[in-house]
């Protein structure tokens, strides 16, 4: 070995996903899968279901992004544009979580997603039978118009999923990076020394969970008129 010579450094296995972030995104999966399939076969009630099961789960990954695990904080992988550009350049140090590219993507399905919501509560079906629970607050016209963008928005999002998915895919092939890998087992290879990250409680998980839970059900249950 030559002076300038580096020693074999052997990739360790680094927990970056907390349960609750993972357990979030899975879910998340399953429950937009429900929703297309359910408004798809007009299961209305069982759409709107899937839509409040959403809702809570939005207003849990938004306190989550504030309040747990290092890797979940929207400060840990939100940057601004030079952050983004220097990473692009290849200039940025990896970061255990999402890459600033990845970060706003996740802010961007984020964002979808809740515009979606909020249509979605105020859209009115052609015959002005099944509407959402919020309707009552608008017109007919403006709850058709909030039907009808409800479905362009879904149209954008899956739109977005999919580039999601190829960039998975590239990561896989092209980097020889298990990002799906690593949102099921919460860990990931990792080479050189291993970063300190912080991870939340459980049971301040399990608070925040049944908190937007119950208070999505407050607002529907009080408020709404399905």
């Amino acid at each position: 070995m030559t002076g300038y010579d580096l020693p074999d450094v052997k990739p360790v296995r680094l927990r970056i996903w907390d349960a609750p972030t993972r357990l979030f995104h899975w879910t998340l999966v399953l429950l937009i899968a429900a929703a297309w399939w359910t408004a798809e076969e007009r299961m209305l009630d069982w759409h709107r279901l899937a839509g409040y099961c959403i809702a809570a789960l939005l207003l849990f990954r938004l306190i989550w992004g504030m309040v747990g695990s290092e890797t979940a904080r929207f400060s840990s992988f939100v940057h601004g544009p030079m952050g983004v550009a220097a990473y692009a350049r290849g200039r940025r140090a990896l970061s255990p979580g999402h890459n600033p590219l990845g970060g706003w993507s996740v802010i961007a399905l984020l964002s979808l997603l809740c515009i979606q919501l909020v249509l979605g509560t105020l859209a009115v079906d052609v015959d002005g039978i099944e509407s959402g629970p919020f309707s009552y607050l608008v017109d007919f016209d403006t709850g058709r118009a909030a039907a009808e963008w409800h479905e362009l928005i879904f149209n954008i999002l899956l739109g977005f999923i999919a580039l999601h998915v190829a960039a998975v895919f590239f990561y896989l092939f092209f980097r020889r990076e298990n990002l799906i890998g690593a949102m099921i087992s919460g860990s990931r290879k990792w080479t050189g020394d291993p970063p300190a990250i912080r991870f939340a409680p459980l049971p301040l998980a399990f608070a925040v969970m049944l908190g937007c839970a119950l208070l999505v059900w407050i607002i529907i249950s009080w408020w709404g008129r399905a």
